[in-house]
């Protein structure tokens, strides 16, 4: 095996496509055709089962996707380091969010990091904490902002700060007129939560279990926005960090009030724990920290900054 072959197989195993893969790693077709056929023969095993949707990984496939991309991370960051020796960080960094912090963070972030580290090629990854953590744990992800606390991550970690969550309604729920809204109440409404796996989830089944409250009435929705658009269609309330919901709440689409008892998330820059960091890597997660600080200084995103 050699390292064009493998990435080549990582992307067709990522995208389901050889067409896919010729784009994003700019090669011809063909070309990544042979290399492919020259790993499954070399391995004696077939990777891909091919037919007219594109190719899926067999199990054989799995296994070596599952034990190659985090080697290859790590070989394609060493490239990356010689390449920064002369103080110029550069190379590929792949950077995870949760959905509340991209909608504060990404875009300014990514220009940040466009000026100021152009030889840095930044991937945004926006999932929900639970899929953060186990591409972290499997060496596919660079750094990832994560919902605390640390314990039993098995992670490198650092404490950002913490913020409240507060309960989230739709417009005319009356929720922007009163000055908070008890747990106990908030639990007999129909309520718009992300599966259990994920950070926000976690957050409230802990604050609920502290009451000896339970969750009744439901709607599952592993996704940020798709949970802002069943709000304001009227139907049901949620909890969520005021950063993630100025523009609609400003826009009268949405209405937030506070909790009681207070219910706040520690949020964390994590990185997996299997090998040191690269340089660009390093300095992605220093200027993360610092535009976190700088949009608390600007009163952009109510944070207790670590100190």
């Amino acid at each position: 095996m050699d390292l064009k072959q493998l990435r080549t197989f990582r992307a067709v195993a990522e995208l389901g496509s050889l067409s896919k893969a010729a784009d994003r790693l700019r090669a011809a077709q063909p070309a990544l055709s042979r290399h492919i056929k020259l790993l499954e023969h070399e391995l004696r095993v077939e990777l891909f089962v091919r037919n007219g949707r594109g190719m899926l990984l067999t199990s054989a496939g799995r296994m070596l996707l599952d034990r190659t991309t985090g080697l290859i991370r790590q070989i394609e960051q060493v490239s990356d380091d010689l390449k920064s020796a002369n103080g110029n960080p550069s190379g590929r960094v792949i950077l995870g969010l949760v959905p509340t912090v991209s909608a504060v963070l990404s875009g300014r972030f990514a220009r940040r990091v466009l000026n100021e580290f152009p030889d840095v090629s930044l991937r945004i990854v926006e999932s929900y904490g639970g899929h953060l953590v186990e591409w972290l744990h499997r060496g596919e992800m660079d750094l990832a902002i994560i919902y605390g606390p640390a314990v039993d991550l098995h992670l490198q970690v650092q404490s950002i700060g913490r913020e409240d969550i507060v309960a989230v309604g739709p417009p005319g729920s009356g929720l922007n007129k009163r000055k908070q809204v008890d747990l106990k109440w908030l639990v007999k409404q129909k309520l718009i939560l992300p599966s259990i796996s994920h950070g926000l989830r976690a957050l409230l089944e802990k604050a609920l279990a502290r009451e000896k409250l339970k969750l009744e009435a439901m709607i599952e929705v592993d996704s940020y926005r798709a949970q802002i658009s069943l709000m304001e269609e009227g139907l049901g309330y949620t909890l969520l960090p005021p950063s993630a919901i100025r523009t609609e709440v400003a826009a009268k689409r949405l209405e937030m009030t506070a909790v009681s008892p207070a219910v706040s998330r520690e949020l964390i820059l994590a990185s997996p724990i299997a090998h040191p960091p690269s340089i660009a890597t390093t300095t992605i997660g220093t200027l993360i920290v610092s535009e976190i600080q700088q949009l608390s200084r600007e009163g952009r995103w109510k944070i207790s900054m670590t100190a």
